[in-house]
């Protein structure tokens, strides 16, 4: 098992390195994600930058790119603790992308597909949380925050097994998230519907 473990970490991270905002942006020549908008390559970024269209699709990759690997791994048999860190391993893989020079993205929709396989109650919690701080305050990034910090409460009273590894991948979200909570506390953070501004 140590070793399957090993394996889907390292096939998650591949997984992850695959940055859909890119492809998608050349696919319907828009700008590169990486050095316009906000620079982030996400959804939110695409956008921006494109419209409801390329930035769904971003989305629903970047969702399967966390689903495909920890689904794959939990029908294996893995422990929760080994698909915690497979997660985390997907997540990695977009934020430091083996195929785009590791200048990836945020990571919040790959964690989100990630925690998927836990169930519909808990992504069905996670949605609306995101969009409840999104529609009050409009913030994707806040909406983001707020949702991988309720991620390992909602999870303890749905399925507590998998608690830790959830908290795991939301400490990594958060890290990955300091820039904005700077932006935040300083009120220089771009809402998502502020096309063309420089932070996400």
């Amino acid at each position: 098992m140590i070793a399957l473990s090993l394996l889907m970490i390292g096939v998650a991270y591949l997984i992850g390195s695959v940055s859909s905002a890119v492809l998608v942006s050349r696919a319907f020549r828009l700008p590169d994600p990486r050095r316009h908008g906000s620079g982030n390559p996400g959804a939110t970024n695409v956008y921006r930058l494109g419209g409801r269209v390329p930035a769904l699709l971003v989305l629903i990759i970047d969702v399967l790119k966390g689903t495909i690997p920890v689904y794959s791994a939990f029908f294996m048999g893995l422990a929760p603790v080994a698909l915690g860190f497979i997660a985390i391993a997907a997540c990695l893989g977009h934020i430091f992308p083996l195929y785009f020079n590791f200048a990836g993205g945020k990571g919040v929709a790959t964690a989100f597909g990630a925690m998927l396989p836990i169930g519909p109650a808990l992504a069905g919690s996670l949605i609306a949380s995101w969009a409840v701080v999104v529609f009050i305050w409009g913030y994707s990034s806040l909406g983001a925050i707020v949702t991988v910090l309720l991620a390992p409460v909602f999870t303890w009273f749905i399925k507590p097994t998998y608690t830790i590894p959830v908290a795991m991948l939301s400490v990594l979200i958060i890290f990955r998230h300091k820039e904005n909570i700077q932006r935040l506390l300083k009120g220089e953070e771009s809402k998502v519907w502020d096309k063309g501004k420089a932070n996400e």
